[in-house]
């Protein structure tokens, strides 16, 4: 349960968040109706962090009593603060049974109350082992990244082993392609046929004319 940067102003209702410092003021957030106002040096401002209630023995954290009325109502709203005084001091004694009676009054009960309430609305009273059980599972879906991580590294040292039967394929095409290149080399006969022959047809008009004288 953490109730750091909340804080009660005097003259103020409410519980409000402290959001940024200036120089000579804080803006704060209402946490009933979100609206933000100045908070100055001259403002009487309370901590909650900082406030305890007077026992007979040691004074007991604010934060402490929360945590009391929190598990007795199972994490539900409480009593309101608008209840008979005799009732606010009743319930006060059974979350807190040595609460000095003289020194804490009726009106530091109210705002026990009241606060509570107003707390518990705004989400701020969770207590610390849920938050603890919230946290964990975000540390735990980051191992998934991380794994993920790892088998596209392990794909990627694979990658190029699969690579290498294609370029020994590729060695055939080019085999293919010196045969063809070799192609033309049959055609020499060919032409040496065909210039027998044209040969042997310009040496019969020259045997014709020998038997003709």
């Amino acid at each position: 349960m953490n109730l750091t940067g909340i804080i009660a102003i005097s003259g103020k209702p409410g519980l409000y968040k402290v959001l940024a410092q200036g120089k000579n003021n804080i803006i704060v957030e209402s946490l009933e109706d979100k609206k933000r106002v100045p908070a100055y040096a001259s403002d009487r401002i309370s901590a909650l962090d900082d406030i305890s209630i007077y026992t007979y023995d040691d004074d007991k954290p604010l934060k402490e009593i929360f945590i009391s009325i929190f598990e007795k109502e199972k994490g539900k709203e409480t009593i309101s603060h608008k209840e008979d005084q005799n009732k606010l001091k009743a319930y006060l004694v059974e979350v807190l049974p040595n609460f000095d009676q003289e020194r804490v009054y009726a009106s530091d009960i109210k705002k026990i109350f009241q606060w509570y309430n107003l707390l518990l609305k705004a989400g701020a009273l969770i207590p610390e082992e849920t938050e603890k059980e919230e946290a964990a599972p975000a540390k735990e879906k980051k191992a998934p990244k991380a794994a993920a991580k790892k088998e596209s590294a392990e794909a990627s040292e694979e990658a190029p082993k699969e690579k290498k039967a294609p370029a020994k394929k590729a060695a055939t095409p080019k085999a293919a392609v010196k045969t063809t290149a070799k192609a033309p080399a049959a055609k020499a006969p060919v032409k040496a046929s065909a210039k027998t022959t044209s040969a042997k047809k310009v040496a019969a008009p020259k045997t014709g004319s020998s038997r003709g004288k």
